[in-house]
């Protein structure tokens, strides 16, 4: 494969501007893989970090953001022999430093020298250049082969259910017959529903307020999709389990509304997962989660190489990410791409950027 000495790329050049530049192709170091992206996913962590810069970022104008992306390996390091030339791939964010004492014990995603790329840690589109670009380089560790029957925009999603996986096995993994409740029909809300189905729970509640992606919901497994604009979230589940509560909650909405919900919906012993993050601080009735002995987790990323077996889902034909990709840009379009995702235009779920692409829908 004839890898070309410049390349097109989105780079942060300013608190919430991007722009479309070319810049130089990056180049493998010994264990890394260069890859040619094919689609790279928007998140709304992008959106964050281009309003605030995260703890190690780099500047404005150097910065290429982007980090759930898939694509063909072009290059590999001289140490490498996972992959080959052609493989098509699958990514994670997270590349921990391999030295610290999370990293040691498998916590590569609680790095504790998070962007510091001396000592090795990398967040891929977050402390260093990431997949809104025609071509980036991975640790060889951070890279998934995928089957020819999965497309790229779905595997750009991997990491989203990487997300999802780590956080079911954060809190116990083990779920046959119990009751989950699922706060928020954005993209991991919709893969926890599957991933429920899939380990046995008995009844799988989907709450939202957007009825088109409550309908996508039910056909990825939810039992009983609801409209909190119509029903008060406790109440509802209250009901629907005599007074007791659901065995599992997770709150995937990012809302304060949501995560109010998620403390108290729980039956005493219950767990809450928490796959969104509210911005600033919310109120949360620790009264509740006290009396009734709750569990609460929390996951940041993809860890505990969750995104291997997300590969493996997809392998399997046991999930479906392909129904989450609603809309596709050209790198041209990345401003587009943005819009689309924060204001949810026609009901996006997930907008993925084709950097080698020059139209999209």
């Amino acid at each position: 494969m004839t890898v070309p000495k410049t390349m097109a790329a989105a780079v942060l050049v300013g608190p919430e501007t991007i722009e479309v530049r070319e810049v130089k192709t990056p180049a493998p170091g010994p264990e890394d893989v260069l890859i040619r992206v094919e689609s790279c996913a928007v998140c709304s962590s992008d959106v964050s970090l281009m309003k605030n810069p995260w703890p190690g970022q780099p500047p404005y104008g150097s910065f290429i953001p982007g980090h759930e992306y898939s694509g063909e390996v072009a290059a590999v390091g001289k140490t490498v022999d996972e992959v080959s030339i052609g493989d098509r791939v699958a990514v994670e964010v997270h590349f921990g430093c391999t030295r610290c004492d999370n990293c040691r014990v498998g916590h590569y995603t609680a790095c504790l020298n998070w962007g510091d790329e001396k000592k090795g840690h990398r967040a891929n589109g977050m402390t260093t250049n990431g997949g809104f670009a025609q071509y980036v380089v991975n640790h060889i560790s951070t890279v998934h082969r995928i089957p020819d029957r999965v497309h790229y925009d779905e595997a750009s999603l991997v990491t989203n259910l990487g997300c999802v996986l780590y956080g079911f096995e954060t809190f116990g993994g083990y779920i046959i017959g119990d009751r989950v409740a699922v706060i928020g029909e954005g993209p991991l809300g919709l893969i926890s529903v599957q991933v429920a189905k899939l380990l046995g729970a008995e009844t799988v509640y989907l709450f939202g307020i957007d009825e088109k992606k409550l309908q996508v919901g039910k056909t990825l497994g939810a039992d009983r999709i609801v409209d909190v604009r119509q029903n008060d979230t406790a109440e509802y589940i209250m009901r629907e389990t005599n007074g007791r509560g659901v065995e599992i909650a997770i709150e995937a909405s990012g809302s304060k509304a949501g995560l109010r919900a998620a403390v108290t919906i729980p039956r005493w012993m219950g767990k809450i997962l928490l796959l969104g993050i509210p911005e600033g601080l919310a109120d949360v009735d620790f009264h509740n989660l006290a009396r009734g002995n709750k569990s609460l987790y929390t996951v940041r990323g993809e860890g505990w190489t969750n995104c291997r077996r997300g590969v493996s889902l997809l392998r399997q034909k046991r999930v479906d990410l392909s129904a989450l990709v609603t809309h596709t840009f050209p790198l041209s379009r990345i401003d587009d791409a943005f819009r689309t995702h924060i204001e949810k235009l026609d009901g996006a779920i997930k907008v993925v950027v084709k950097p080698h692409e020059k139209t999209g829908v």
